[in-house]
């Protein structure tokens, strides 16, 4: 099996509804890495699992939509936690979108999976793992 990874980050305001999350239930900021983790079985007729521009520049469109944003006043997401985790999914589901349209070139519709990882510090991060 064959990777790519592409990397952007985001900031966002949030906050968390529930005892689980004690002060973070009130308003606060979250500085995200955001890995893109494409994966195919063999690599296309360039020798590519994915055209790097091209997955880069659809992350930072994705990441765009939600960066300096308060998640909390977004309709997509009223009285949903916002978690590391859920952000994740969001990411993916909107890359695969992407990759299933065709805005990362003919060729990435050969890709068979797609990771997301967002690094909330140094020593905690979260990832979602799909199939494409």
């Amino acid at each position: 099996m064959f990777a790519l990874t592409v990397r952007d980050h985001m900031m966002v305001a949030h906050s968390f509804h529930g005892e689980t999350f004690g002060p973070a239930r009130g308003l606060h900021g979250a500085t995200f890495i955001v890995d893109a983790t494409f994966r195919r079985e063999e690599l296309d007729r360039d020798n590519l699992v994915v055209d790097i521009g091209r997955a880069s520049a659809a992350l930072t469109e994705i990441l765009a939509a939600l960066n300096y944003r308060n998640l909390d006043e977004d309709p997509a997401f009223r009285g949903v936690n916002t978690t590391t985790e859920y952000l994740a999914r969001v990411v993916a589901d909107r890359m695969a979108e992407r990759v299933h349209s065709g805005a990362l070139g003919e060729e990435a519709r050969g890709l068979v999976g797609l990771t997301v990882t967002l690094h909330e510090s140094h020593v905690a991060w979260a990832s979602y793992e799909r199939a494409l």
